[in-house]
């Protein structure tokens, strides 16, 4: 029987997260930023974009290299307390 703390993910493992925010031009480096906190070895070219039809919002893919729930529940923390994200998932 599995326990409580047990993970679906195998750590490490190459973990993709959505970030959304509105169009502007520090976003994407901003982010990238914040996610190397949690991942040093993470770079822009780990990231893909795609603004929204309307062009005001952008839509980040960042493909973190996971090796804790830690590592990953504080990336979450810090991306989804920032000013600029509206949404992570």
């Amino acid at each position: 029987m599995s326990q409580p703390t047990d993970s679906l993910i195998e750590y490490p493992s190459d973990f993709p997260i959505k970030i959304m925010g509105v169009m502007q031009d520090e976003f994407a480096e901003t982010i990238v930023q914040v996610v190397q906190r949690h991942d040093p070895d993470f770079h822009a070219g780990k990231m893909e974009m795609r603004a929204s039809s309307q062009g005001k919002y952008l839509s980040l893919t960042a493909t973190v290299r996971a090796t804790s729930r830690e590592q990953l529940d504080n990336l979450y923390r810090e991306l989804s307390s920032h000013p600029m994200v509206k949404v992570v998932l």
